[in-house]
């Protein structure tokens, strides 16, 4: 592991040694190539999938799954236990390794599942043993909390990030607009819908030759960078939404509060007072992108308890159906739908209905 290290350590030294300029940049695109393939060994060490890691394996539960990320002593767990104690029925979970999950927060009719997750920070990018289980977890979650003590955020947001964007967690990005296209022969064909700043044919031939492929077709449908072609040849990137909390408000003035609010993706609170957690939950609630669904049974009034939740990426009433028992839509014959989503109220639908928020659905089955 030490001569990996070794070698991303020698790749970022003469990165920053390195001038930017037009001279320089096939060289440093090959040299950010190099590195990318070296943190993916990092991660994923050749030879087999290196076990899952003591304990780090948390079952999935809830519709959706929070991961906490921080240094020590920001009030990460004060904020989970306060969470969880306040929006919720507390269940707390001990894992071997992975401290604890304070259990689920249930909002809006979502169970929401709560990860701490420890040693992210410390030692993760060294890969000493936790760091790999840790953002193997990190990158199952539907969202990123940081946590952030607001009398020095700056500094620990960036090597926070700097850290997580070594593993392949791409925070609150779109992944590239850019097609590529692997083939047998023909070299490398490259289109460009929009003028290009950085990269040219050569810088991608230079990129692609480090990954040994020289045959792709590819087309840069925005003004691309390096990092962006890098990340679409890798394809093991997450896009994930993040949110940073500025914990401790108290400790700071109102005018202070005030500049902390124009902060895109943030949100000051104070886990020991308890302020402004509905704000927190309304941000949450927004960044998860969940959509709420309402079962009507034949002949009864719909069930607003404990609505079906799905992903707003995945809400046709045939996931609907999966998401309540699989062989229902092998018994499926149509479905009534009262909400937003329809002109008629009921309206006769089928499998690919795309429902809204808050719809109320009847499914009729084949008899």
């Amino acid at each position: 592991m030490a001569t990996i290290l070794d070698k991303i350590a020698a790749i970022e030294s003469e990165m920053a040694r390195t001038q930017k300029n037009k001279a320089t940049a096939g060289h440093l695109g090959l040299l950010k190539a190099r590195l990318a393939k070296l943190r993916r060994e990092l991660i994923t060490p050749k030879g087999g999938g290196g076990g899952t890691g003591e304990g780090f394996d948390v079952a999935k539960t809830g519709d959706a799954r929070i991961g906490f990320v921080g240094f020590p002593s920001v009030g990460k767990s004060t904020l989970l236990s306060t969470l969880a104690g306040v929006y919720s029925e507390v269940a707390a979970y001990e894992f071997t390794t992975l401290t604890t999950v304070p259990g689920c927060i249930k909002y809006k009719g979502a169970k929401i599942q709560l990860l701490d997750l420890p040693g992210i920070i410390e030692g993760a990018k060294d890969g000493k043993g936790r760091g790999r289980q840790v953002i193997a977890v990190a990158r199952t979650c539907s969202l990123i909390f940081i946590v952030l003590d607001v009398l020095k955020p700056l500094q620990h947001k960036k090597l926070i990030e700097h850290e997580l964007e070594g593993f392949g967690l791409r925070l609150n990005k779109a992944p590239p607009n850019i097609v590529f296209r692997r083939k047998e022969k023909g070299g490398i064909n490259l289109q460009t819908m929009v003028q290009q700043s950085e990269l040219d044919l050569d810088m991608v031939k230079s990129i692609l030759s480090e990954y040994r492929i020289h045959n792709a077709d590819i087309t840069l449908r925005y003004d691309a960078t390096s990092d962006d072609l890098i990340d679409v040849v890798e394809g093991n990137r997450i896009y994930v939404p993040c949110i940073y909390l500025l914990n401790k408000i108290d400790q700071i003035s109102i005018e202070e509060l005030d500049i902390i609010y124009k902060i895109p993706h943030c949100v000051p609170i104070s886990a020991h007072h308890r302020w402004n957690f509905d704000d927190l939950l309304e941000k949450m609630w927004d960044y998860l992108k969940l959509v709420r669904i309402y079962t009507k049974p034949k002949g009864q009034l719909p069930d607003y308890e404990s609505p079906v939740v799905l992903h707003s990426e995945r809400k046709s009433v045939e996931d609907f159906c999966n998401k309540l028992h699989r062989t229902i839509a092998k018994e499926f014959k149509y479905a009534l739908v009262w909400g937003s989503s329809v002109k008629h109220q009921p309206q006769k639908v089928g499998k690919d209905h795309i429902l809204n928020d808050e719809d109320v659905v009847q499914i009729v089955k084949k008899v």
